[in-house]
């Protein structure tokens, strides 16, 4: 239960992030594979036969009969951006990403990753008009995988190249939510969005007159969630905006204050999302049938550009933009890392599996190209895991110690 009696002191909320993260990646990447081996598997049926079971009512026209699958992808991932949204909010605030200093390095990398791989998409796949909507597919990082595969190396990769990792990703994420909001949108119900609108309004307010009880904010967050599913945009980003209005007390002598009601809420979700909603999510999205597939299959347009996207892409536009970046003295590599290993990490930035499947469900609704998409974010993301792990495993550290720190 969420309380507000004081506890005895926790680890960071950062450091608990990135050593539930890891765990999770690697539950992760197990979802992933046992979706992969049913769906080639004798209970094939079955399987997508559940994702599809109608549970529950109606809730909008849009979606029709709410599915075990639209649950998923709409309500549990809902709170999967809800723990995005406070971890950014945090960062921004009195974290690791609340100066203008520390944000340079991490936003010209995110930037450049998520441009690059559009570029390189649209390249390989955007000859043909239908397939056009998927620019933004490969533009994802998945942080729970990128973690996961770091934290096999163990001490074999410095703690700067984590930080960077996951600040690159959190960035990441803020773009991954404005392109939802901005490009995958439907048509808008007006009078939904109002209402969206007032929810969080009160929100905000119940923020300003100093609110700390969290119920107010849950419940308050259940009916923009609802909101904002009726509203046409996509109803995960209710999420984040809620995120947004959660109290966060400022304190840097103790920035993980236990009397926040941010990080009450951010410590109570961050286990559940990375053991539960992720890996449910990876489960659901990532079986495909591989019965048929050839390689001139793998190598149409579709899955070719998402895969080329992530594996090429990702590494030149994150790699790239670091190198200039400390060329020209705008940023400082991080430290204790040498250049192969910023890109080994760079490589690891291409694993786009949950953000990119979840994106390729708003961009494609065609079976056929669901299914390329998820070839093609399977192939991008486990080529960017290998030869990204292979790089950092066998790559010499840097010792020279006089490099400034992110």
């Amino acid at each position: 239960m969420i309380g507000t009696a004081k506890q005895p002191a926790k680890n960071s909320a950062l450091r608990a992030f990135l050593s539930s993260e890891a765990a999770g990646g690697i539950l992760l990447m197990a979802a992933a594979a046992l979706a992969m081996i049913i769906a080639n598997s004798a209970i094939a049926e079955n399987y997508n036969h559940f994702l599809h079971w109608v549970i529950g009512p109606e809730l909008t026209p849009k979606l029709g009969p709410m599915t075990v699958h639209l649950w998923i992808n709409d309500g549990l991932m809902a709170i999967f951006f809800l723990l995005v949204g406070l971890e950014i909010k945090r960062e921004f605030v009195d974290g690791h990403l609340s100066t203008w200093a520390d944000r340079t390095l991490p936003t010209l990398a995110a930037a450049a990753g998520m441009v690059v791989p559009a570029i390189v998409y649209l390249a390989v796949a955007g000859g043909d008009p239908a397939l056009q909507r998927g620019w933004a597919i490969p533009a994802a990082t998945d942080i729970a995988f990128a973690i996961g595969v770091l934290a096999l190396l163990g001490s074999r990769a410095p703690a700067s190249l984590k930080l960077f990792l996951t600040t690159v990703a959190i960035v990441d994420d803020m773009g991954a939510v404005a392109i939802i909001a901005l490009f995958y949108t439907a048509e808008l119900n007006i009078v939904a969005l109002a209402a969206a609108g007032g929810i969080w309004v009160a929100m905000m307010l119940l923020n300003r007159f100093r609110v700390n009880a969290l119920w107010p904010y849950l419940i308050l967050a259940v009916l923009l969630w609802y909101a904002t599913l009726l509203s046409g945009v996509h109803a995960t980003i209710a999420g984040v905006m809620a995120a947004f209005a959660i109290p966060f007390r400022r304190t840097l002598a103790a920035p993980d204050a236990e009397d926040s009601a941010l990080h009450r809420l951010e410590h109570a979700l961050v286990k559940p999302v990375a053991f539960l909603i992720v890996p449910i999510f990876g489960f659901a999205n990532a079986g495909v049938s591989l019965a048929g597939i050839s390689l001139a299959a793998l190598a149409a347009p579709l899955p070719l550009g998402i895969a080329m996207g992530l594996f090429l892409g990702k590494q030149l536009g994150i790699f790239t933009s670091v190198w200039i970046a400390v060329k020209l003295g705008i940023a400082a590599r991080p430290s204790k890392a040498s250049w192969l290993q910023v890109y080994g990490v760079a490589l690891l930035c291409g694993i786009g599996f949950t953000m990119s499947l979840f994106i390729g469900g708003l961009a494609f609704t065609d079976p056929d190209q669901v299914d390329d998409v998820k070839i093609g974010v399977l192939m991008g993301s486990m080529l960017s895991a290998i030869i990204g792990y292979l790089i950092l495993r066998f790559a010499a550290p840097q010792k020279i110690a006089s490099e400034s720190t992110i």
